[in-house]
């Protein structure tokens, strides 16, 4: 959307390439330009920290809330974490602030915050398209029944696109000798091949990430 901005197309055009309403467009680029941003944005600027910047204050109305709140926008990013929920984030703010809301108001407040923030661009897969693939985040616990060892195991997970359908294993490590193996056995799961194999910037998969030409690994190619 920056871009394009600064490229002079309009917001109507932008909306239209982005997939989301000129207003919505418009009231991305006052919050830009009330926060003192432009294209390029600077290098150590994070997804976070830019949201924060951008939609740091819009879930709170000044006045009208009798309770601390905690800063929606962080708790936002918090929630994008592996192992995190409404419930992890709520125990944690009334930890804080034990006079704070309740549990079902908290996650109210929290979902009107949400709505206020940009739309997610819809994407529409084509049958058998696409599977995109990566690892969890999650481990999982495996105990040897012999000896009593626990030892921590990665998953793996595959979704096609249009479906869901979904591919899970579990394999000792995220390296190529597990990772490859794994791509083998989903495609024997799904009894096919999609036309298109998108990973995420696993090391495994993609030596050097790029946005728009990234170095895939030559097991993987």
């Amino acid at each position: 959307m920056l871009r394009l901005a600064r490229d002079g197309v309009s917001a109507q055009e932008i909306g239209r390439t982005l997939g989301a309403a000129r207003s919505t467009i418009q009231d991305n680029l006052q919050r830009v330009a009330k926060a003192g941003l432009s294209w390029p944005l600077p290098a150590e600027l994070t997804d976070a920290v830019l949201e924060q910047r951008l939609f740091g204050h819009a879930g709170s109305k000044p006045g009208l809330r009798r309770r601390a709140e905690p800063d929606w926008a962080t708790l936002a990013c918090e929630l994008k974490r592996p192992g995190v929920n409404l419930m992890v984030l709520w125990e944690e703010y009334r930890e804080v602030r034990p006079d704070g809301y309740g549990y079902s108001r908290f996650c109210d407040l929290f979902r009107e915050f949400e709505r206020r923030l940009s739309p997610t661009m819809r994407q529409d897969h084509v049958a058998g398209d696409k599977v995109f693939v990566h690892y969890s985040g999650k481990k999982i616990a495996i105990v040897n029944r012999d000896t009593g060892e626990i030892r921590e195991a990665e998953i793996f997970v595959a979704v096609l696109g249009a479906s869901n359908y979904t591919y899970a294993e579990a394999s000792w490590t995220q390296a190529l000798s597990d990772w490859i193996p794994a791509h083998v056995h989903m495609f024997r799961f799904f009894g096919g091949v999609p036309r298109l194999v998108v990973p995420d910037n696993l090391k495994s998969g993609v030596n050097r990430a790029c946005f728009y030409d990234p170095e895939i690994n030559r097991s993987m190619a």
